[in-house]
């Protein structure tokens, strides 16, 4: 491998001079692939309008391409904050406008893409913002495959389209996975449960590892909900946090399993955290797949 320097008359970002990411990897065998530190791009999924892509210019890698909003990524960047950052100076993607949901990595040994399939939650129209495009559209899915895609993105299509009615979600009891850890808890639940739910949202904005809910691609950012009871109902609301808190207003159990059955009636694919044995076979009974406390590795 090598790592060869863009040519001098290549654009540079639009913001100033050139990050060090921006070279190319060349392979033993001479294939070229843009990003000293890997590339990500994102694949922007609105629920009306279909998916982002946009039109690459001529001069550009595969240029007269359609794909995605992308490009290197900066030394010690996450996949997920790159493909916002490109996707941003790209696109004009407004911070906040879309909730990750996976990341897939497309791995050659010596170079990482990582596309984030993220949904729209904020309405946006995308702007050109960035030479190399020459045309950014929304496209609706059942027509994708009617572009000039470039090769990348038509390789990994048929598997991205596949997951996206893909929606995992958590449900934990947060009551058994405090009372897991001997820590004090019993003196104080809803301090506990503040501490577990504050963990919870950072393995909910750092993505779950695809392999824990048995599913395809490399990471997922499922919905999380945790449901309290009893003292723990006291704990401060999580402020639009990525972590949803399901107050009982009565049996803890029963509200798991409300919450469980409501999930899975909107097609998500629920994962239960619980060491309860009566409760575990409750909600797997209405098809949920369980898990103890460990599976959080969270303490």
């Amino acid at each position: 491998m090598t790592i060869v320097q863009p040519e001098p008359g290549e654009p540079r970002r639009p913001g100033g001079p050139r990050d060090p990411g921006d070279a190319w990897v060349v392979t033993d065998d001479g294939t070229r692939y843009w990003g000293r530190f890997g590339a990500a791009g994102l694949l922007a999924v609105d629920a009306e309008r279909g998916v982002l892509l946009q039109h690459r210019v001529s001069w550009s890698h595969f240029g007269d391409t359609w794909g995605l909003p992308g490009g290197a990524r900066h030394e010690g960047e996450s996949a997920c904050d790159g493909a916002l950052r490109e996707s941003a100076e790209e696109a004009g993607v407004p911070a906040g406008a879309v909730r990750p949901r996976l990341i897939s990595v497309f791995d050659v040994g010596v170079w990482t893409y990582s596309t984030l399939v993220a949904d729209v939650v904020v309405p946006f129209e995308p702007v050109i913002s960035d030479p190399e495009s020459r045309e950014l559209a929304w496209v609706p899915l059942d027509r994708v495959e009617s572009y000039p895609l470039h090769p990348g993105f038509a390789a990994s299509w048929p598997l991205l389209q596949s997951l996206l009615p893909v929606r995992p979600a958590v449900v934990v009891d947060a009551a058994n996975v405090v009372g897991s850890v001997p820590d004090g808890w019993w003196r104080d639940r809803a301090g506990a449960t503040g501490r577990l739910i504050e963990r919870l949202e950072a393995l909910a904005e750092g993505g779950v590892d695809a392999t824990r809910l048995d599913l395809p691609a490399d990471v997922w950012f499922p919905e999380f909900a945790a449901v309290v009871e009893g003292a723990a109902r006291e704990v401060p609301d999580a402020n639009g946090g990525p972590v949803r808190i399901v107050r009982a207003p009565g049996s803890g159990d029963d509200a798991i399993v409300d919450e469980t059955r409501r999930l899975i009636a909107a097609g998500r694919a629920v994962t239960v955290v619980t060491s309860d044995r009566a409760l575990r076979e409750r909600v797997e009974t209405l098809g949920a797949v369980c898990h103890g406390p460990s599976w959080l590795g969270v303490r």
